[in-house]
């Protein structure tokens, strides 16, 4: 039984156009009772949102199988039992994940936590907030380092962006939480259920995907749909470093690969018997 984590922004769609395949593969996926579940560093919405999203895009997935950087965030911050507190920098997604866990978001005199995700309404009174509780102790948890997010009209700032602004005006970094923090993969592998070696980590970026499932263990597959493409690759790998399993034009060329991988197995075990 092998398990998937599953990127969305640049792996499954862009903005409001899914990517060609994807609504395939996810039936794939499901036609043969594989466990996946999509992973996504955007905090700004709940699974239920994501999953409606998909289903107009024409992939059918329920918002259980879905899993945001808010809720992994939420997870930490209550394994963590360092207070109820918190001052909220971000999105919908991220205060509905957080007020689900128990967190107190009304009490901005004396925070035990600065949350951070994408905040597209961000301004400098918020910079002003949020460091002046970091600097009176609060401790910093930020949703995702992405710096920058694929959307309609090409690249946007994204949450990392904000993180930089905050992280140097108060001295303070902040725990990461999304991809490619081993904090969100260890949470995504034990929904699976599965050992990381039996996981596949499949995505657009190197930086976060890719790195983000080596570093825990899993196998990985990177898409050329998304940040990294054909023209940009190269470059891509040497930035980061890192070497993905397998590199795919889309999604059906991962299935291709997928199968010849499991075809080879199946023989080399033959002919051990």
């Amino acid at each position: 039984m092998k398990g998937f984590l599953i990127d969305l922004d640049g792996t499954l769609y862009r903005g409001h156009e899914p990517i060609p395949h994807a609504a395939a593969f996810i039936q794939w996926l499901q036609q043969h009772r594989m466990p996946y579940l999509l992973v996504t560093n955007n905090s700004s919405r709940t699974p239920e949102q994501v999953a409606e999203h998909l289903q107009e895009l024409g992939i059918e997935v329920p918002a259980e199988a879905v899993y945001t950087s808010s809720q992994a965030a939420a997870q930490y911050l209550t394994e963590q039992r360092g207070g109820y507190r918190v001052h909220m920098v971000g999105e919908a997604g991220l205060r509905i994940a957080l007020e689900a866990s128990g967190f107190a978001l009304d009490d901005a005199t004396t925070p035990d936590y600065v949350v951070q995700g994408i905040d597209r309404s961000f301004t400098y009174g918020k910079l002003m907030e949020a460091v002046r509780h970091l600097k009176h102790g609060a401790s910093y948890v930020l949703t995702n380092p992405d710096r920058m997010l694929p959307s309609d009209g090409g690249l946007m700032p994204g949450a990392g962006s904000l993180a930089a602004a905050i992280t140097a005006a108060s001295g303070v970094e902040p725990v990461v939480i999304g991809k490619p923090s081993p904090i969100i993969m260890a949470y995504a592998i034990e929904r699976l259920g599965l050992p990381a070696a039996d996981v596949w980590v499949i995505g657009d970026n190197v930086h976060t995907d890719i790195r983000g499932g080596a570093a825990v263990g899993c196998r990985t597959a990177l898409v050329l749909t998304g940040v990294a493409t054909a023209d940009n690759v190269q470059e891509q790998l040497m930035s980061a470093g890192v070497t993905p399993d397998l590199i795919c034009d889309d999604l059906e060329h991962f299935i291709e690969q997928f199968n010849i991988s499991v075809s080879l197995r199946n023989h080399v075990k033959k002919s051990f018997l």
